[in-house]
This record gives C-alpha cells, structure tokens and sequence, in this order.
C-alpha cells in the first residue's frame, strides 16, 4: 500500500494565486486563522493537536504564569504568558506563527496592540508527530532571526513532559545558541531543574504529567 494517493490527486493541486497580506489575514475569521500559520506570504495549514499536546501545553503554561506572577511580584514587568497565540514576527513577506505557548509583556488591550516579537521574551513548542523539522529547524531560525530572546523545544513521553531543551538568542549572530537540556530521567533523584532567564522558574516534572 502506496502512501501517495494516486496521479489523478495531483491534477487538483493549484497554486496560492497570491501572497496573504496583514490586512487579509486579519480580516480572517477567528476560527481560520487558528487554523493556519503564514510563512513568506504563504497559507501552512496546522494539524490538529492530539489530547497529550493540549494537556501539555496547558499544564506547562500554568507552571510559566505562576512563576510570571511571582517575578512581577518581586518588582518585573508586566507579564502574560498564552497558548497557541497569534505572533507577527514580520510584516513584508507576511510571517504570522502561532507557537503552543508564549511568554510575553503585557499588551496594551485598550489600543488593540498585536503580540509581536519584540514584545516576546520565551516562545515554547512542543514536539509533535510531523513538526519535528518546524520546530526544530524552520522555527529555530525564524524566531531567532525575529529577536525573541529564548526559544524552548519541549518533547513528550508517554507519561508528560521529558524533555525541555532551551536556547538563548546570540544578538551578534542573530542565532539561538542551544543552553541545556533538561530531561525529566536524570531529575527524579534530584533536585528540580532551575533558571533564571527570561525570569526565574523551577521545572517540577509532576505538574508536567499527564
């Protein structure tokens, strides 16, 4: 069994006719846009996350806000921290990601403000079957180039969360240089992984468990 249908399929491909612009994209019902990204003008259409994903992402974003909450109580910006959030990372060619979870300053709501890069302080991703080469390479390279100062790539097992490898933007080079690795394996003797940048966090892999 091929896993190509067959040739008859490729005569329906058609061509974008034209790039998306800013302005079509938000123009764009809200339930469209959560369903694709815009890379160099071009409509990437995003799969469906499984269960484990959701859950992982929430529960990692949970764990993000509260110590958010905690750094703006010790004097820090305002923050916010969101799951599969609408980012503009450039305007001409129109690049519009929506990553599973994003740290960033709070936005002025008032004035309609859009979440852009500079405004982002960490953008995670998780690992899913089929985004192995986005997340890993196509999005390393965008969000760095866009100036987001830290980029983590999160892997799942069966049980949660195993893997969080995290990188921290070289502004000389306007690339990610990898930092660390946690892995919930070499943690469950220890002590629970610690950072301090963008704002300071314990990693606890139990309220990363399914």
């Amino acid at each position: 069994m091929t896993a190509l249908p067959d040739e008859s399929w490729l005569l329906t491909i058609r061509p974008q006719p034209a790039r998306v612009t800013g302005e079509e994209y938000d123009a764009l019902p809200e339930e469209i846009a959560r369903a694709i990204e815009i890379v160099d003008g071009y409509v990437v259409y995003c799969a469906a996350p499984t269960p484990d994903h959701q859950t992982a992402a929430r529960r990692l974003a949970n764990l993000l806000e509260r110590h958010a909450k905690a750094a703006m109580g010790a004097g820090h910006e305002c923050l916010t921290v969101n799951t599969d959030v609408d980012l503009r990372l450039r305007d001409l060619p129109l690049l519009n990601r929506r990553p599973d979870i994003a740290l960033y300053r709070c936005l002025d709501r008032e004035r309609g403000e859009r979440l852009r890069a500079e405004n982002t302080l960490l953008v995670v991703e998780i690992v899913s079957p089929g985004s192995e080469t986005q997340d890993t390479t196509d999005k390393l390279g965008e969000y760095a180039k866009a100036g987001i100062p830290h980029y983590w790539i999160v892997r799942l097992d069966r049980t949660g969360v195993s893997i969080i490898e995290r990188y921290r933007l070289d502004r000389a080079a306007m690339l990610y240089k990898h930092i660390g690795t946690f892995m919930k394996d070499e943690s469950e003797f220890g002590e629970a992984p610690r950072v301090t940048n963008p704002i300071p966090m314990v990693i606890d892999w139990a309220e990363l468990a399914f």
